[in-house]
């Protein structure tokens, strides 16, 4: 079992009754958060889980467990009943609800109260008031807050959002009352758009939250996604801990957070903060909880929602605030006052949060299911729970070594936080933690994490929520991640290479005129998948006396490379020039065993580090060019095939919808890329599909 020490808040009223076990209804890494600060504060915890999560990080950090019922959500995490069980059966006095799921459900939170346990988040009134996205506006409005331009109503059919967007004047933004998460959202700038997308929220959120009404409203164009923290008790007290920026998205979900946020002033921060405050007295809001609003380039701000619950950025605000969020929540469900008053909320540094998502940035962000083969954090010096240890690198994860990523829930691996005295510091520390984080097993986001932190745009703080949709419109690829050394990538694999020639040559047992020869000339052939190779010739200096340094020159160029780490390490860390550096290089690729990949900032390299004359050689190789597949349609990526549109013998048109795959809450459109004639559907409806597979031939 993982050991935490932390320190808890000083609560100047505290009383001496607090729960002594409470249960977490939820999995991942949010039940793992909770665990922790509970943990803290000498309380004893219950894990629920499903069938696919027997052998999850959450269950195995709990002190008890409880299955719940089959992998998917509606058989398990979404059953009231079963949670209300296992509280009672554990003897579980309270519950928290983490984010997601039921977390945000009155009726569940009304459930609990009738069955004498505690819920650890707001009221169910409260909850009730904010959680429909279209009641919430119009209380906003009576609280005195400012509201953007749109109709509340629900809307019934296609053609009345169509009538309603124009109306409103295009873009829209087509949103489900019950929504969240991204889930149910749309934005339309036309009324061929608008059909659809009032169709897909409809779905979407009757299949993720059972509730399909959906609304329409402004879209304001270059927004800024900026919310507010805050937190109330039971007294009527409510404080608000600052903003966070929360408007790298893509496709409405959250990429990148920051607290901080580096666009709005001082003026501004307040008087959205004390809206939020108003909003949250007008519902008798107790617990943590978040205003989101909508900013324009002018700092003026619109009520978007509130989430009546914890949000996954929390660590940003914990870090500049120096709060841990959950103790307060479990406090203040406890009956205790908050412990601090608005004008003792504090501001120090900046925090930035990169989710970790199993997903494919190169194959269009495509979910990316399996076992971690490997996962190996960066080194973190700051824990969820500890409010003592700061400035520094965490981590929050519900995975371990080996553990699998199911297709059955969302798709974060982890979080990542870093917390710097300012923003350009923070920055820096996410770029090396980053280059040391190490996932393989599955495709992760760290790539487009790397290449966002690395745009001049984003360093500036010049952004808002179109900005990965105008900057990577058409996709991501290798070529977005320019690196400003590219060199230092060759060097580094010849450093490599020619230290582990050293270490063979010091072996025993050589038989005479068969020694391994330590040469100092080398070519690094830099591999591309068209078979159009770079060479580069390499001269490392001599250095078979320290063996943890060499100077590797690349077009003339020295790169004093000095590194303690060891050969078989996936991570290497030293200096190169003098600055410290944090690279990832592996032995042997999918495509070729010889080849090393080296990865830093995001961009990554595949490359074969060999003799000059071998390079010649090399060079006089054939490209075998990989088997054309343009007659398949494939499926981009491991899930459930929820439906055919087409059958053997139908004209097909570009364009046309062929599949629906189902993976990670999400439902994904497969559309004919060419013209065609169905000659076989290989796959049928219902089946779980690999990565690759064959589902359609075209004749």
């Amino acid at each position: 079992m993982e050991t935490f020490r932390f320190k808890s808040l000083d609560n100047k009223n505290e009383k001496k009754i607090m729960f002594k076990k409470i249960l977490i209804a939820n999995r991942g890494e949010i039940a793992c958060r909770v665990i922790t600060t509970a943990r803290k504060m000498g309380i004893k915890t219950v894990a629920v889980y499903s069938e696919a999560d027997a052998n999850a990080r959450h269950v195995s950090l709990a002190d008890e467990a409880v299955c719940i019922g089959a992998a998917p959500s509606r058989e398990s995490y979404l059953v009231a009943d079963k949670i209300i069980a296992a509280c009672k059966a554990t003897g579980a006095e309270a519950v928290h609800p983490g984010y997601g799921f039921l977390s945000e459900n009155s009726g569940f939170a009304k459930r609990v109260e009738e069955e004498g346990i505690v819920f650890i988040g707001p009221k169910h009134h409260s909850i009730a008031a904010m959680g429909d996205k279209i009641e919430s506006k119009k209380l906003a409005g009576k609280a005195g807050v400012n509201c953007i331009p749109g109709v509340n109503d629900a809307i019934e059919t296609p053609e009345r959002a169509v009538e309603i967007a124009k109306g409103i004047g295009y873009p829209v933004m087509i949103k489900a009352s019950a929504g969240g998460g991204g889930k149910g959202l749309r934005v339309a700038f036309n009324d061929k758009e608008a059909l659809e997308g009032f169709t897909s929220c409809r779905n979407e959120a009757r299949n993720s939250f059972g509730d399909d009404r959906v609304f329409i409203e402004k879209f304001v164009e270059e927004p800024r996604h900026i919310e507010i923290q805050l937190v109330g008790d039971s007294f009527g007290n409510v404080i608000y801990l600052n903003e966070r920026e929360c408007s790298i998205q893509r496709r409405h979900q959250k990429v990148i957070e920051e607290a901080p946020s580096p666009f709005i002033s001082d003026a501004t921060r307040k008087a959205m903060g004390e809206q939020a405050v108003l909003l949250a007295k007008a519902v008798k809001y107790q617990s943590a909880g978040t205003v989101e609003f909508v900013v324009g380039k002018d700092q003026s701000f619109y009520f978007l929602e509130m989430n009546t619950r914890l949000q996954v950025e929390h660590p940003v605000t914990e870090c500049i605030t120096g709060l841990d969020l959950v103790e307060l929540m479990i406090r203040v469900a406890a009956g205790e006052p908050l412990p601090l008053t608005q004008d003792e909320v504090k501001r120090d540094g900046w925090a930035i949060e990169c989710r970790i998502n199993a997903e494919d940035p190169f194959r269009n962000f495509l979910p990316s299911t399996g076992r971690l083969v490997r996962f190996v954090p960066p080194m973190t010096t700051m824990f969820a729970g500890d409010i003592e240890h700061l400035q520094g690198v965490r981590v929050d994860t519900g995975v371990m070594d080996g553990g699998e990523i199911p297709m059955f829930y969302d798709s974060m691996i982890a979080k990542l936080i870093v917390h710097g005295k300012d923003r350009a510091e923070a920055i820096a520390k996410m770029r090396e933690a980053l280059n040391s984080f190490v996932i393989r097993g599955v495709s992760s986001n760290i790539p487009f994490q790397a290449a966002l932190l690395a745009h001049p745009k984003f360093a500036t703080g010049d952004f808002n929520t179109g900005f990965i949709a105008e900057h990577y419109g058409k996709g991501f690829a290798a070529e977005d991640v320019p690196h400003d050394n590219p060199n230092f990538l060759v060097a580094l694999a010849a450093f490599v290479r020619r230290k582990s020639r050293a270490r063979t040559q010091g072996m025993s047992g050589q038989l005479n005129g068969y020694n391994v020869a330590v040469g100092q000339d080398y070519a690094v052939v830099v591999l591309d998948k068209d078979g159009k190779h770079s060479y580069k010739q390499v001269h490392v200096d001599d250095a078979l006396a320290q063996t943890w340094a060499a100077t590797v020159k690349v077009d003339d160029k020295p790169y004093a490379i000095v590194s303690h780490s060891r050969l078989n390490d996936i991570v290497i860390e030293g200096t190169v020039n003098g600055k410290s550096f944090a690279a990832q290089v592996e032995r042997g690729t999918a495509k070729n065993p010889l080849a090393l990949r080296v990865q830093h900032n995001g961009t990554q390299i595949e490359c074969l580090v060999m003799s000059p004359r071998m390079a010649e050689l090399h060079q006089l190789m054939p490209h075998k060019a990989p088997p054309d597949m343009s007659r398949y349609v494939l499926s981009p990526m491991p899930g459930l095939l929820v439906d055919v549109a087409v059958t053997v013998g139908q004209k097909v048109q570009a364009g046309e919808r062929v599949a629906v795959i189902e993976a990670m809450k999400m439902e994904n459109v497969l559309f004919a890329t060419a013209d065609g004639v169905v000659g076989k559907v290989l796959a049928s409806k219902g089946e779980s599909l690999s990565v690759d597979q064959a589902i359609i031939e075209f004749v």
